[in-house]
């Protein structure tokens, strides 16, 4: 940790003006964008005694238990008359236990242990605060810094329940230089119809992605959220972990699993909005309006209908800043996957923007530099107490700068997601046939991306897999993966050609789509259908719901040869990291042929996207000449030939320097 806190880097732009000169004329933004953050690193110095305590208020806030084993109770509500706890501790008497007021508007209560010394409040039983608002009006609310909540099968409202058992504590892997990302939801990662749990994931997942090669898990629906179908993004209790999967320590538990398999595991945080939810949720917390958000009308979402953070208050950014903390410190993951940047960054949030990328739409008064302020303030104090987090953004925006560092004027990501790289695969899958594929357009979408900022590339994720969409293998192979993916009977042309595209679109996009790659839960065996969560609107069926890994798990269906190219792809790029290596030399686009070459970390890359034409003995260009042994892609269990003389073709070759591909 750095000696002062109050202090980043001293600031250097020139690099940043160097990748792209066409940013001097918004150095004054930068620049000030930069006097913001030492402005609130400064404040919090003076105010708190620096951000390592200010973030660890996890630690002060909601309930504590002391050396004694009496409970101090803290929260904050600037609106309210008057707080009192009651529970199951006390009968549900909703008088007996009142807050005494401090200033700033917080206010605490302190139960003493009982005659046997044991904490006053038992483990795992039920809380409220009763909320007296200034107009007469009484409330029953969670605390926002409650660790646990669940809800009764009948209910659709959660309760706070106190939990406190003994914590184990968890080493972290160390940061992979190159990242390979399965996205994962717990909840679906079972082919039957309900709610997965953890402890299936720790038994029947982890092995799976250990097995596939990648090095990271990005899960999403952990934060508590009240409507299963939200997908985890209408979050209610920031502090807790959903209990539909099962308890805190069988989440300890499964993250402590993937890290005793070299597996870094990031959380899908989501601090760019909050549920509306009153009865469990943030919202109006005090009986006001705003509390936590701005008020109406600049503190709601239109389109996501939800609340929006006012990030200039104080006791928010103490709330914010310290449920990353609670994150990293109480569960150990290694960093977040922030959701919905693009939002937090603009004050028209995105909405009926299209970006064309001229820089005007970056900088002016259609920013929102609090909350711009706020993400470079999560980084920083991020990646000063862990050097090893790992932060990705996503932003549909292409904001310059994102992932440069604070002490540049940048917003501190790590990686950001190449969005366009997905929609362009969909929309040629939707409207072009096989002929009229573009190889300079998909060149120009996979290669798209700020110099010096690391992108996330994709085929698909959750986004392409929702109800609406579907996955890449059954825009490919639509209907016949019903009937015709059995090995028993003869390959079709739809089948053949959509496993061959499947395989050769997803090792495009590994290898020349950024400098780190994400799949989606399933999608690595060519899942079959779309997404879709239990709601009136499908009679609450769970059927989509699911990944049907008894699919996979069938030997004579094909899926298994999707999931052996997808894992032996990883496992080559283990070997010869082209993700942490420079952007590729494309030496073709052919469009007559079309044919992309490229080469990346002196792995040679050739693809033939023409539907009917074969070639012998092509010509390609290399960097460094010399003879050049080739091998099919990634092993003999991908079932591609050994010659160029095949319908859709994806060969990776290697140069004389490296040894053969097994």
């Amino acid at each position: 940790m750095a000696d002062r806190e109050d202090t980043v880097a001293i600031p250097d732009f020139r690099c940043l003006l160097q990748m792209d000169p066409n940013l001097k004329t918004y150095e004054r933004d930068f620049k000030r964008r930069y006097e913001l953050l030492q402005k609130q690193l400064l404040r919090l110095e003076e105010a708190e005694g620096g951000f390592e305590r200010f973030t660890r208020s996890y630690e002060t806030f909601g309930v504590q238990r002391q050396p004694d084993n009496s409970l101090f109770f803290q929260e904050w509500a600037p609106g309210a008359e008057a707080l009192f706890l009651t529970g199951d501790f006390n009968g549900w008497d909703k008088f007996s236990h009142p807050y005494t007021k401090k200033p700033f508007g917080k206010w605490e209560l302190i139960l003493p242990p009982k005659h046997d010394k044991s904490p006053a409040v038992d483990h795992n039983t039920k809380l409220k605060v009763v909320v007296h608002t200034k107009d007469g009006g009484r409330l029953y609310r969670n605390s926002p810094w409650a660790k646990y909540v669940n809800r009764e099968e009948e209910s659709v409202i959660y309760n706070w329940v106190h939990w406190d058992p003994p914590s184990p504590i968890h080493p972290r892997p160390k940061k992979p230089t190159s990242l390979r990302i399965y996205e994962a939801h717990v909840g679906i990662a079972s082919p039957e119809g309900k709610v997965a749990s953890y402890t299936n994931f720790t038994t029947n997942m982890l092995p799976r992605i250990k097995d596939l090669g990648y090095n990271c898990i990005q899960l999403m629906a952990i934060m508590e959220h009240a409507y299963y179908a939200s997908f985890g993004y209408q979050i209610t209790s920031f502090f807790a972990a959903s209990s539909r999967y099962g308890t805190p320590e069988e989440l300890k538990q499964m993250i402590d699993v993937a890290h005793s398999m070299g597996i870094v595991v990031l959380l899908d945080v989501v601090h760019s909005h909050a549920s509306k939810n009153t009865e469990d949720g943030l919202n109006r917390f005090d009986g006001s309006d705003s509390c936590f958000f701005h008020s109406p009308p600049r503190g709601e979402h239109s389109l996501w209908d939800s609340r929006l953070f006012n990030y200039s208050s104080w006791e928010v950014m103490r709330f914010l800043l310290s449920n990353l903390r609670w994150w990293m410190e109480e569960y150990c993951f290694d960093g977040f996957r922030f959701d919905g940047v693009t939002s937090m960054l603009y004050h028209h949030h995105g909405i009926g923007s299209g970006f064309s990328g001229d820089y005007s739409e970056y900088f002016g008064l259609q920013v929102d530099e609090e909350s711009l302020v706020y993400l470079m303030l999560a980084n920083h104090i991020l990646h000063t107490l862990y050097p090893d987090c790992i932060t990705v953004a996503e932003d549909v925006s292409g904001m310059p700068a994102l992932c440069r560092g604070v002490e540049e004027g940048g917003l501190g990501f790590d990686y950001r997601l190449a969005m366009a790289i997905p929609d362009k695969w969909i929309q040629i899958l939707k409207e072009l046939k096989d002929e009229d594929w573009d190889m300079g357009n998909i060149v120009h979408t996979l290669t798209n991306r700020r110099y010096g900022e690391k992108c996330i590339a994709y085929a698909e994720s959750h986004d392409q897999a929702l109800v609406g969409d579907k996955s890449l293998a059954f825009w490919l192979m639509d209907k016949e993966m019903y009937t015709n993916m059995s090995s028993l009977i003869a390959m079709t042309p739809v089948i053949d050609r959509g496993i061959q595209l499947h395989k050769m679109i997803r090792l495009l996009t590994h290898g020349l789509g950024g400098e780190g790659y994400l799949n989606f839960i399933g999608n690595e065996f060519g899942h079959p259908e779309w997404l879709d969560f239990p709601r009136e609107g499908n009679n609450q069926s769970y059927h989509y719901a699911r990944r049907q890994f008894n699919l996979l798990d069938t030997d004579h269906l094909r899926y298994s040869q999707l999931y052996a190219f997808d894992r032996d792809m990883n496992r080559t790029e283990d070997k010869y990291g082209w993700l942490a290596a420079p952007p590729a030399f494309i030496s073709a686009k052919h469009e007559g042929d079309k044919v992309i070459v490229f080469d990346r970390a002196n792995v040679l890359f050739i693809f033939n996207f023409h539907p009917s034409k074969s070639f012998q003995d092509y010509r390609v260009a290399v960097e460094v000449p010399g003879k050049y042994p080739f091998s099919s892609a990634l092993s003999p269990h991908c079932s591609l030939p050994l010659s160029l003389q095949t319908l859709a073709f994806s060969l990776l070759c290697h140069s004389a320097h490296s040894q053969y591909l097994p």
